[in-house]
Formats: structure tokens, C-alpha cells, sequence
């Protein structure tokens, strides 16, 4: 079922439509991890009138864009081309969508590239720790994995098996937004939102903390930390308190990370917070990366600073910071069209109803220190930590952090 949503936005010369399919990598069945990277792939490697080749040429001739991507809860496709032309290549949405022709030599093609990304993949020490660090938090759950799957199962996926997830793919719900009424030529479906459902979520918190670490060793020079856990679906009234608490970690200059192990203590290279937009429980970890001499120190200001979110509310003066850069973070977003439409088919898809901004600010207003305080304690007291970097200097800050959390 394909719903349609328009977004009156103000007129600019160029239009983007984007199609939101419900279901992405968290569709992947056991020992097929990747197979639906693979499908949303080929998908866009031709379709009814159109080989590989022509489809590329098309859609070039007109200066136009073709973008897909996977996520773990759903698969984007979008088009973006200047309005004169836009008629002429909305069309080739419902074909890539319902008419592919999913060629087995395409299909080569893409397993080959997908196993190639994932060996790519597996030299960045920062995403080995990043994997070790989900799959500990999330053990069997989609989340776990990434969603180009694994070299093991996509090497066993079979022509036959993304024929038969394309039928899967068939009836899954998928949403359509765009900035133009064209589309309403072809709306057959008036887009209905579901009212907003918050479940309660339970965290298992009885884990040791030999289940809570992991680590792998590197020959580098370099130590990078993960530290936090799962928390809330975007659906949960808690997820502006984290979004807010995420901006007073992470957002600017001004945020306590940077203040901390850059401007204080200058040992980072790379630090931030992770915490995407997910219909599940979303993850939420703080990482950084900093040099083997600085390692053990670096986790220390971790340890305390993790410590003061558990006990201490923020200050009137850093929550309200913290609230002006969110708010601030949000207008910023709403500079790119592209961004607008993929943020909003994909709530749509949640089923969360879109607000204005002005009710976005009240809510982000009537967050409280307690609020973001209770939430520290809820889901932080007992976090997930990844490691990657000198084995001897990973099992030190492993009995460390035994003895903190």
C-alpha cells in the first residue's frame, strides 16, 4: 500500500520526491544478514524500459538525481531533478518500486560490491568498535547488526533469495512525500497517521559487567572508547529530554565533551554522541578516540563525567544552553529539502504526527533537569562498554571500569 503525503513547502526550482518502504535491514531473516542492502540496491539497476545503463543515461540527461539507502527500519528512494523536468522522471519511481527487473548479472554485480564494503569495512578500527559495541547491547535484536549484513551470510544469499524478499518487499507499507503536486497524479491512497502509541520498553539491567565489555586489539597507536546503551523508540515523550542532554554533551564548542577532553586537556582526536532517530530502542553512546599515552586518563574523565550525569542535574544555565542549541540544531536541519522530506516520511512512517515548529519549542521548553536526570538513572546506570586499541591497555580500563559500573 503506497501513501502519499505532500509538503507545502515554499517554491523553489527544483522538486524531490522520496519514497519511505517500512522494513529495512530489521527484515533481514537469520543467516541472510545484508540481503535487503542488496535488494534496495538492485532495485535502482533497472527497471520495466530501462537496463542498467539506459536508466543511468535517463536520468543524467536531465541533470537529475536516483538515491537509495537502508536503514535498520525502513529503505529510502528518492529522485530530485529541477521542476521543468520532474514530470518526466516521477514516473520512474513506481517502476523502480513495482516493475525492477532485478537481473541476475546486476545481482553479481552488487553482492560482489556489498561483500567488497564489507571487508572495506572491517579496517576501520572505529567500526570494528562500534559493531562489538551494538552487538553486545542489542545481542539478537535487528539493531545488532549492520545493515550491510555480514560477509558469511551475504556470500550465501542466492539470486533465488532476493526474488523471494522482493515478494516480501511487495507488501510492506510505503510512503511517498514530495515538494510537488505531482504526485497527486498518481494518489490513489489519502495518507492516514496513526495516533501516537508509546510502549513501555524494559532493559535488562541484571547483565555482569563481563557482558557489558568487549574489546578488540589493534596494532595502532590509537584507543577508541564506547561507552552507553539502548534507550527509547522516537515514538517515547523521552526522547526531546535525550535529544536535550545529547546537545548539552555534544553540540558546539560549548558542549561539556568538547570542554572536557579538548579544551581542557587537549587528548582527543575524534568524540562525539550517537544517537539516531530509530522506531525501537534507539542507541545512545558517547565515543572518542584518543592516542594509547592518553588512553587510561581519557576514560577517568569519562568515568567522572558519565558519574555526574547518574547524581548530579544539570545547572539552569547548561540545560538552558543546551536547549537553545537543539532548537537551534532543528532550524539548521530545516535548510536542506532533502533532509525536511526524509525526516518526515520517516515519522510518518512511525506514525507520529508532524508538529509545528513553535509546539516543537514549547516541548523542548518544558523539559526539566529532573526529566533528563530520572532518564540518566533509567538507562545509564549500567552501560555497555566497547574498546578498541593495545590489548594490555584495553584490559586495564576493563578492570577499571568493573570496579566504576
Amino acid at each position: 500500500m503506497l501513501k502519499r503525503y505532500f509538503l507545502n513547502n515554499k517554491k523553489r526550482n527544483f522538486s524531490t520526491a522520496s519514497i519511505w518502504i517500512k522494513g529495512g535491514s530489521d527484515m533481514d531473516s537469520f543467516g541472510k544478514k545484508g540481503i535487503n542492502k542488496i535488494l534496495s540496491s538492485l532495485l535502482t539497476r533497472g527497471c520495466e524500459g530501462f537496463n542498467n545503463f539506459t536508466l543511468s543515461e535517463y536520468i543524467e540527461s536531465y541533470g537529475a538525481e536516483l538515491n537509495q539507502e537502508v536503514f535498520e527500519d525502513g529503505i529510502s528512494i528518492s529522485i530530485k531533478s529541477i521542476n521543468e523536468h520532474f514530470s518526466k522522471l516521477l514516473p520512474l519511481l513506481d517502476l523502480i518500486i513495482n516493475k525492477p527487473t532485478l537481473l541476475e548479472i546486476e545481482f553479481q554485480k552488487v553482492k560482489k560490491s556489498s561483500i567488497n564494503f564489507i571487508k572495506k569495512d572491517k579496517e576501520n578500527p572505529f567500526n570494528i568498535c562500534f559493531e562489538n559495541w551494538r552487538r553486545i547491547v542489542y545481542s539478537n535484536h535487528p539493531y545488532a547488526f549492520n545493515t550491510n549484513g555480514n560477509t558469511n551470510d551475504v556470500s550465501k544469499i542466492t539470486y533465488e533469495d532476493v526474488l523471494l524478499e522482493f515478494k516480501n518487499f511487495k507488501s510492506r507499507d510505503k510512503y511517498l512525500i514530495s515538494n510537488n503536486l505531482e504526485i497527486n497524479g498518481i494518489c490513489t491512497e489519502a495518507l492516514e497517521i496513526k495516533p501516537l502509541e508509546e510502549k513501555s520498553i524494559t532493559i535488562n539491567h541484571d547483565l555482569s559487567t563481563n557482558n557489558r565489555f568487549d574489546f578488540n586489539n589493534n596494532d595502532s597507536n590509537q584507543t577508541i572508547i564506547m561507552m552507553g546503551d539502548q534507550t527509547c523508540s522516537r515514538k517515547s515523550s523521552e526522547y526531546l529530554p535525550l535529544k536535550v542532554l545529547e546537545s548539552y554533551l555534544s553540540y558546539g564548542m560549548s558542549a561539556a565533551l568538547f570542554k572536557l577532553f579538548r579544551e581542557k586537556h587537549g587528548i582527543t582526536y575524534d568524540l562525539g554522541v550517537y544517537y539516531p532517530i530509530r522506531s525501537g530502542n534507539a542507541p545512545f553512546l558517547i565515543y572518542l578516540s584518543v592516542s594509547n599515552k592518553q588512553a587510561l586518563f581519557a576514560f577517568e574523565l569519562l568515568s567522572t563525567l558519565w558519574k555526574n550525569l547518574l547524581f548530579n542535574p544539570l545547572t539552569d544555565a547548561e540545560i538552558f544552553l543546551a536547549k537553545e542549541k537543539l532548537k537551534g540544531s532543528f532550524l539548521l536541519g530545516n535548510q536542506s529539502l532533502d533532509e525536511i522530506l526524509q525526516r518526515k516520511i520517516q515519522l510518518i512512517s512511525y506514525g507520529i504526527l508532524p508538529i509545528t515548529e513553535i509546539d516543537l519549542n514549547s516541548k523542548i521548553e518544558e523539559i526539566s533537569s529532573l526529566d533528563i536526570l530520572k532518564l540518566t538513572c533509567k538507562y545509564f546506570s549500567k552501560p555497555f562498554l566497547s574498546i578498541s586499541g593495545n590489548e594490555k591497555i584495553c584490559l586495564e580500563i576493563s578492570n577499571r571500569w568493573k570496579k566504576n559500573f
